[in-house]
């Protein structure tokens, strides 16, 4: 039986996903520290309306606020042993804002990173880590969840485990890596590695990619990596909302809608089919890029570099970390501020 996510890909040229989880909830009241996924307990109408933002905006796809719902996670606010509840619930309000839209809507279960660090560097060990995200998604899975949705991962062996876990629920799965070191992963991963390795998984993603990282430019040359390599799996893009700045102590991210609007044409025309925003992307960013993938047709060609810097602004590291671009000037320049 075709999942609901890949019977909407096979009718659609491209999806649009959601926004920023952080970034509405901190707008709701959310303070550093806190856990947002004990928000699904006891403030579902806060979560409800974190959902119906980007459902409003025109989103085809939204991930549920159970971004940090592992044991490791949890553990940080005493609350490892409501892992399985937490996703629960997290997933049932996303089932119920999604049901009530009159339209196909993808509930997509967020399965975050553990937060540890895997061996040799570090302590946890690879059946550890598929422990914990499979908890997790049962959780997901029976709050009802379309698919689980495996994001900001920097080490390969983290992606493989999430990959085991899915398998162990019976779930589909997507997973994004965050390319944020100079067009790698912290753990030194490029968009080639990403692009090669879910090919050899024994149960490879329906959909992979890239997800915050540093900002929009950056993430649509990663997203240029991935086809390069010649991959026909789904490629998503899911970039910040600009750069972030700090003002009047809170973190600001400089992307206007006009700008990602532009981002999201590009990331369509660089080979992305599920397309949407990470930090800093609101419901009005999500509209302007909803109007703009429906009004603009596809160029047909893939956007240069240049291109790419000249319309939304430049990079911020001279390479994507494969050495095909050693020449490309890291510049910061942007066409526009919010």
């Amino acid at each position: 039986m075709t999942d609901a996510l890949t019977k909407l890909m096979n009718e659609r040229d491209w999806l649009m996903a959601d926004g920023a989880t952080g970034t509405t909830l901190f707008n709701m009241g959310l303070t550093s520290g806190d856990a947002p996924e004990l928000w699904n307990v006891d403030k579902p109408d806060n979560i409800r309306a974190l959902y119906r933002g980007p459902v409003e905006a025109g989103s085809d796809i939204f991930l549920t606020n159970t971004f940090g719902g592992n044991a490791s996670r949890l553990k940080l606010h005493d609350a490892q042993d409501r892992v399985r509840e937490l996703n629960r619930v997290g997933a049932e309000l996303g089932r119920e804002v999604a049901d009530a839209s009159g339209r196909t809507v993808i509930v997509a279960g967020s399965v975050g990173p553990t937060g540890e660090i895997m061996e040799p560097m570090g302590s946890l060990t690879f059946d550890g880590a598929v422990e914990m995200f499979h908890e997790q998604a049962e959780g997901l899975k029976e709050g009802g969840v379309d698919v689980l949705w495996v994001e900001t991962i920097s080490a390969p062996e983290e992606y493989k485990a999430a990959a085991r876990a899915a398998e162990l629920a019976g779930m589909p799965w997507c997973g994004t890596m965050s390319f944020d070191t100079a067009g790698r992963t912290m753990m030194g991963m490029t968009s080639a590695d990403l692009a090669k390795m879910v090919e050899t998984l024994p149960n490879p993603p329906i959909a992979f990619g890239a997800n915050c990282g540093v900002g929009a430019a950056d993430l649509l040359r990663t997203v240029l990596g991935f086809a390069a390599q010649g991959s026909e799996r789904p490629i998503i893009a899911k970039g910040n909302a600009g750069i972030p700045q700090y003002v009047d102590g809170h973190i600001h991210y400089d992307g206007t809608p006009e700008l990602m609007a532009d981002y999201a044409v590009l990331a369509r025309d660089c080979g992305a089919k599920i397309i949407g925003g990470c930090c800093g992307t609101t419901p009005e960013h999500l509209r302007a890029m909803r109007e703009a993938l429906e009004t603009r047709p596809a160029s047909g060609t893939r956007p240069t570099l240049d291109q790419i810097s000249d319309a939304i602004g430049g990079f911020s590291s001279a390479s994507d970390g494969t050495g095909d671009d050693s020449n490309q000037p890291a510049r910061r320049t942007r066409r526009r501020r919010s």
